[in-house]
């Protein structure tokens, strides 16, 4: 009896979702277990098995039918759809539910040895297992029901340069250039042609491929002179691709090699050249073709698990080494998809707009910079036009439009700073008032307001209304030198976490000890800057990096410092992109706390060089005002 006990101990372990369990929880288990015999042809349950029962076929095989809706004791096989089959080590989980097991015919194919298990003792063994409770807390049609959402998922995130072959992607013919070229004549040719690389040919045979790269490295670098021969510096071995292979094999070999260009060759010949940019630009059709969804989309329900597929998209982003600033606009752009189908509803729904208005978005979305499902900033100015009775539609427009953005993952804003808020769903001329207010009177409150609605955006509607604002509060900001000191002031309050000797300020209680806040210690920092930069030179961009672009030698900022700014706010990004790509993919909240621990030294050393710059910037900035 202890071998037979033994056996089924190795038996019912290794099948999901029993691996979960504990040995005390698996001895619990296997006493629950009764052994039944099952001949051929006979139907379950069992003669004498009665109640909820799951079983697990040890030996044999069963055939689960779909009955006719209208059934009597003459039912033939021919009249009921076989669903599917049970074979060694699976689970059947029909008569967990008795309701479900009325309209389920199970058979034993040929003679079965079956484990059967009492559904109630089972649940109480699992209560303190969400993973393997949630497996049958769901009856077959619902897991039956993921699966298909899952495949559905893929299908819609899933990469196309699986399925493509690569000379949709290749560029054709080659730019060659001879073994025998100067170094120099190679540079002048990428540079007249706009490429990156040349396929080096000697007698016409591929020799080897010469890039960019190779001439800063292996030329400028070592102090070799421009007029050597290309063969000097060119990779000689180089790995090539046919043409009938796809593009994630192409993918995946360029990501295996660290190489980003690879010759391609039809029948032996070299035919073409893929680049990783041409596979990313690839990468980027998933959000279009998520956001062709999202238009199509006829209701909330659509819409939520669309963009639930939004963690998913920036995880495959990172993971193909997409920029922080190529994720957040794409983040940002489904978004904005995402308001303006739920807008589109809603007029379907309440008629058409009585006056015309724009909704505005703040934050991270307006700036394009925006991550999977950060909370909502939004408003909505109205025009003059708009009379007392006109109120409720706007009103409901609101609660419709946020109330399902929050559906969609986007969180309410804590600080109500959203359209649903009466303050902020007010009449053009009001919003005038506002930012005149902020600008002549700018109390700490008023200051708060500008870190957010300064950086508005139109999303759908008149964009008019807010340009028209727009306008006249960038001629005054450009004017006010006390309005701009005293918004300096306020962002110089968040200091990047560097202490005395340049080491670390780390988080020191809590659940995010010992680790740094990218966001308010880091990026926070940076985009304030730029804002305060923008406002102060009249700029209407409200993007970080677009901000600094153009305000890159003004009397803001010098070219300089505006670079090393705009280079330590693309490092704190990527930081935080992979940071919260690697939680996506374990399946935790993405959060912007950030352990030094898990960073290389190299890496570490930069972030300290972004903290720097940082510290300078508003050391400089401090000594202004």
């Amino acid at each position: 009896m202890e071998n037979a006990l033994t056996e089924i101990h190795a038996f019912v372990r290794v099948i999901p979702p029993f691996e979960h369990l504990s040995e005390d929880q698996l001895e619990q288990l296997l006493k629950a277990i009764n052994i039944c015999y099952v001949r051929a042809q006979q139907e379950l349950p069992p003669e004498g098995e009665q109640g909820a029962k799951l079983y697990i076929v040890r030996k044999g095989a069963l055939s689960y039918f779909q009955l006719p809706e209208r059934v009597d004791h003459d039912h033939t096989d021919q009249e009921q759809q076989l669903l599917g089959k049970y074979g060694e080590g699976d689970l059947c989980t029909v008569f967990c539910y008795p309701e479900e097991s009325k309209t389920i015919r199970v058979v034993c194919e040929e003679d079965c040895l079956l484990y059967s298990i009492d559904f109630a003792l089972l649940k109480d063994i699992i209560v303190d297992l969400p993973q393997v409770k949630a497996f049958f807390q769901q009856s077959p049609a619902q897991r039956l029901s993921q699966v298909l959402d899952q495949a559905n998922q893929n299908a819609i995130l899933n990469s196309s340069l699986l399925n493509t072959n690569v000379s949709d992607f290749y560029h054709t013919p080659v730019a060659t250039i001879e073994s025998n070229a100067t170094i120099q004549q190679a540079a002048i040719t990428m540079t007249e042609q706009n490429f990156s690389c040349l396929v080096v040919v000697d007698a016409g045979k591929t020799a080897g491929i010469i890039t960019d790269k190779d001439i800063r490295r292996r030329c400028v670098a070592q102090g070799l002179s421009i007029v050597a021969p290309v063969s000097e510096i060119m990779t000689r071995d180089i790995t090539t691709l046919s043409s009938s292979q796809s593009a994630f094999d192409a993918l995946m070999l360029m990501t295996s090699l660290n190489i980003h260009h690879l010759p391609v060759t039809h029948q032996g010949k070299l035919a073409g050249m893929v680049t990783i940019t041409d596979l990313m630009r690839q990468e980027e059709q998933n959000a279009v073709n998520l956001t062709s969804l999202i238009h199509k989309a006829d209701s909330i329900i659509e819409l939520k698990k669309l963009s639930a597929l939004l963690p998913k998209l920036q995880v495959k982003m990172a993971k193909l080494g997409a920029s922080a600033s190529q994720l957040g606009k794409t983040v940002s752009a489904i978004t904005t998809a995402i308001t303006i189908r739920l807008i589109a509803l809603a007029e379907q729904k309440y008629g058409a707009a009585p006056v015309p208005y724009v909704w505005v978005a703040a934050g991270s979305q307006a700036r394009q910079e925006q991550f999977a499902h950060s909370d909502q900033d939004n408003g909505l100015i109205i025009s003059d036009q708009i009379q007392p009775e006109h109120e409720p539609w706007f009103a409901n427009l609101a609660t419709y439009v946020c109330d399902g953005l929050a559906q969609c993952g986007f969180v309410y804003c804590p600080g109500d700073i959203m359209a649903t808020t009466k303050r902020w769903r007010q009449p053009q001329k009001r919003w005038r008032q506002y930012f005149n207010t902020w600008i002549n009177t700018p109390d700490p409150k008023a200051l708060l307001h500008c870190s957010i609605f300064f950086d508005l955006t139109a999303i759908y509607g008149d964009t008019r209304l807010l340009e028209d604002i727009r306008a006249k509060v960038l001629s005054q900001t450009k004017q006010s030198s006390l309005f701009i000191a005293h918004l300096s002031k306020n962002a110089l309050q968040l200091k990047p976490p560097l202490g005395f000797f340049r080491d670390f300020v780390l988080i020191q209680d809590g659940k995010n000890k010992a680790s740094l806040d990218l966001k308010h210690n880091g990026i926070a920092p940076i985009v304030d800057l730029a804002r305060i930069y923008a406002l102060s030179e009249g700029i209407s961009a409200v993007n970080t990096r677009e901000r600094l672009q153009k305000v890159a030698g003004t009397r803001a900022v010098t070219k300089a410092s505006a670079k090393n700014l705009l280079d330590a706010f693309e490092f704190l990004s990527m930081l935080k992109m992979k940071h919260q790509a690697e939680q996506i993919s374990q399946q935790q909240a993405p959060d912007n706390y950030l352990s030094p621990k898990s960073l290389s030294k190299l890496e570490r050393e930069h972030l300290k060089d972004a903290f720097k710059v940082i510290k300078t910037l508003q050391e400089s900035r401090q000594s202004v005002y």
